[in-house]
Order: C-alpha cells, then sequence, then structure tokens
C-alpha cells in the first residue's frame, strides 16, 4: 500500500488528528526542578501537554524537557481552552535539557522566550508571542529548530489552575514542495483508478 504510506506521511506532518502524542500530569505532578525537568516523547504532529499548578497545587513550577527531532521543526505552541485558568500564568522556554534560571530570579536572562499568558490566549498560537525579547531574554525567529528544549509553566495564583498546550512539531516544507507531492500522489491515485477500471 504505497499510497497509503504517503497519505498517512502527509497527514502526520499536516494534521494534528494522526501524530504527536497527549501527555497528561501523573498524580505525583511534573517535575518541579529545573535541573531535572520531566522528559516527555513528542513526535511529528500536535503533541498536547496538560497539568495544573498554583499556590494551592501540588507544585507552583512544572518543567518538562522535549525533543525536536531532527528534520522538524517546533512550529506553534497553542493554548488550549483549560478551565479554570489563573491570573499570573507564565511559560518560558530555554534551549537544552534544562532550565536554569532560578526560583527567584528577577529576569529572563538565560530563557529564548516567554509569556505571561492570560484567558484572552486561549485557542491561540503564543509562539509568535514568546518570542520577542523582553526583561533579558534573547528572543527568537519562530520556528524553532531541532534540538532540545525546557518549559518552564508556573501560576503564583492563590488556588489550583488547569494548564493546557499543544505543542506543534512540522516538517514545514515550502509550499512549492507541498503543491508537488500533492500532484504526486493526486496522479498516482488517478493511474491506480484508471488501471483498475481498464482490469474490470
Amino acid at each position: 500500500m504505497p499510497i497509503l504510506r504517503v497519505v498517512l506521511a502527509i497527514a502526520c506532518v499536516t494534521s494534528p488528528l494522526f501524530c504527536g502524542s497527549v501527555n497528561i500530569e501523573p498524580a505525583g505532578g511534573f517535575s518541579s526542578n529545573g535541573l531535572s525537568p520531566t522528559v516527555l516523547a513528542f513526535s511529528a504532529g500536535s503533541n498536547q501537554i496538560f497539568g495544573s499548578n498554583g499556590t494551592g497545587a501540588t507544585s507552583v513550577r512544572d518543567y518538562v524537557n522535549f525533543t525536536v527531532p531532527s528534520g522538524l521543526f517546533l512550529t506553534a505552541i497553542n493554548m488550549l481552552d483549560t478551565t479554570p485558568l489563573g491570573a499570573l500564568g507564565f511559560i518560558g522556554i530555554e534551549a537544552g535539557n534544562q532550565l536554569t534560571l532560578p526560583t527567584n530570579t528577577t529576569t529572563a536572562a538565560g530563557l529564548l522566550g516567554w509569556r505571561h499568558y492570560a484567558p484572552t490566549d486561549r485557542n491561540t498560537d503564543i509562539l509568535p508571542l514568546m518570542a520577542l525579547p523582553a526583561n533579558g531574554s534573547s528572543g527568537f525567529t519562530p520556528p524553532l529548530s531541532s534540538g532540545s528544549y525546557t518549559l518552564w509553566i508556573q501560576d503564583s495564583s492563590p488556588g489550583t489552575f488547569n494548564y493546557g498546550f499543544d505543542i506543534e512539531l512540522s516538517a514545514v516544507p515550502e509550499p512549492a514542495t507541498w503543491w508537488t507531492a500533492i500532484t504526486a500522489l493526486a496522479g498516482a491515485v488517478a493511474l491506480r483508478l484508471k488501471r483498475h477500471s481498464v482490469k474490470n
């Protein structure tokens, strides 16, 4: 079934419905130590993270590490519509397998980028907003290339609050490449159907 493989390969990169992962915070919570973050396995497509934090939760801070495989890019961080949501949400990203900033830091020096997320960010790709250099962060130009990255997710609000983020990994090919692939697939399907009708 070579045609089916091509369809799935294209769908895997373009649609969150086909590939990726869902990562739900375990009973003990994600790591609250930036130097030893929880390691998550991500693949092409949609990779969702669901957890909770806040001053009334298991941890105010959650740290997770993931790797963008060779040939893929981190193309979006979509904030999912989770409730309840605190008023002091924060998400930061650092290159590498640790989050090295101390918990009492007063600057974002060392981070690639960060965002104080709010209810207005629901169902929004916040990666371009995180990319803007601010308070010492270096800033970056999306998408982020392959490599290891660590997220710092925090809510300092009193109480316990949920969060959900969809980390999208994609090959981000040039439009011309997509058009070539789609045209070739359409031609292969048409040829197969023609051969099938001739046999019958």
